[in-house]
C-alpha cells in the first residue's frame, strides 16, 4: 500500500483572508518577523507610544484588568503589567497567536473583534493598539468593546496627520509595504466621530495625545493632532 505524505502543520504557510481581504497578519512572512521590527527601527517610537498610553489610562484608577484585542505577538500585552494592569490578549490571527504563546504567560483567545466571546463587563477596559485600522465595521467593534469593557477603551493609532502618510501610500502603490494595504488611517477627530456614532446614549469623555515626532523636534508628545501616532482613551462616566 502506498502511503501518501500530507502536510501536518498546524498553521499553513499560505496567505489566508479575513473580512474577504488578504491580510498581512495571515502571512508568516510578516508575522514570524514582527518582533524584529519593534526591536529594530521601531524601538524609539515604541517607547514614546507606551509613555502616552500609560499617561492616558493611569488617570482612570478603576482600571485593573484589561483585554487587548488585536494583541498580535503580545508586544504591548506583556507591557501592561509593568504599569499595574492585568492583561488578557486576543487576536484573529493564528499566526500571531502562535508567536504569542511563546512570549506571553497570560490568557489568550482567538476570536473576531466584531464578536467578542466574553460576557458584559468582563474587563475593566479594552485596548486596541495599531489594530483598529484594519476593522471593516469599526462602529460594531467599539460597541462590542464598550459591552465587554466596563470603564473604558484605550486605543493606540497610526495617525493620518503625518508626513509619513505619503511615504506609506507610495510604498503601498509599488508593493513595498504590505502592512498598510487594507489599513484605514484615522485622526483624533475622525476617530472621535466614529466613537460618537457607536456610543450614542452613553456618557463618556475622550482624551488623546499625539507622539511620533522627529528627534530634533522640541517636544515628543503634545495635544496637537500632528504626529505619526496618537493614543486615545474613552472613559465611561455611566459605568457602575
Amino acid at each position: 500500500m502506498e502511503i501518501k505524505k500530507v502536510n501536518q502543520q498546524l498553521i499553513p504557510e499560505t496567505t489566508q483572508t479575513w473580512q474577504g481581504r488578504s491580510e498581512w497578519f495571515f502571512n508568516r512572512k510578516y508575522t514570524d518577523t514582527y518582533e524584529e521590527y519593534y526591536e529594530g527601527p521601531y524601538k524609539r517610537a515604541e517607547v514614546w507610544q507606551k509613555k502616552i498610553l500609560e499617561e492616558l489610562i493611569s488617570k482612570d484608577k478603576r482600571v485593573n484588568t484589561l483585554l487587548e484585542f488585536g494583541c498580535g505577538t503580545t508586544r504591548f500585552t506583556r507591557w501592561w503589567k509593568d504599569i499595574g494592569i492585568e492583561a488578557t490578549g486576543g487576536d484573529i490571527s493564528p499566526f500571531m497567536l502562535s508567536q504569542a504563546l511563546h512570549r506571553f504567560d497570560g490568557d489568550l483567545v482567538m476570536a473576531d473583534s466584531h464578536y467578542l466571546p466574553f460576557k458584559d463587563n468582563t474587563f475593566d477596559a479594552l485596548a486596541f493598539i495599531t489594530t483598529f485600522e484594519y476593522y471593516k465595521d469599526p462602529v460594531k467593534v467599539i460597541r462590542e468593546a464598550a459591552r465587554v469593557g466596563r470603564h473604558g477603551i484605550i486605543m493606540g493609532m497610526m495617525n493620518r496627520n503625518t508626513p509619513k502618510l505619503i511615504r506609506r501610500r507610495t510604498q503601498q502603490l509599488f508593493g513595498k509595504n504590505e502592512f498598510y494595504v487594507t489599513a484605514t488611517f484615522y485622526t483624533p477627530q475622525t476617530l472621535t466621530k466614529v466613537i460618537d456614532e457607536a456610543l450614542k446614549g452613553r456618557e463618556y469623555s475622550i482624551e488623546w495625545t499625539t507622539t511620533g515626532l522627529p528627534k530634533w523636534f522640541p517636544v515628543q508628545k503634545w495635544n496637537v493632532p500632528l504626529g505619526d501616532f496618537f493614543g486615545l482613551y474613552v472613559q465611561f462616566k455611566d459605568a457602575l
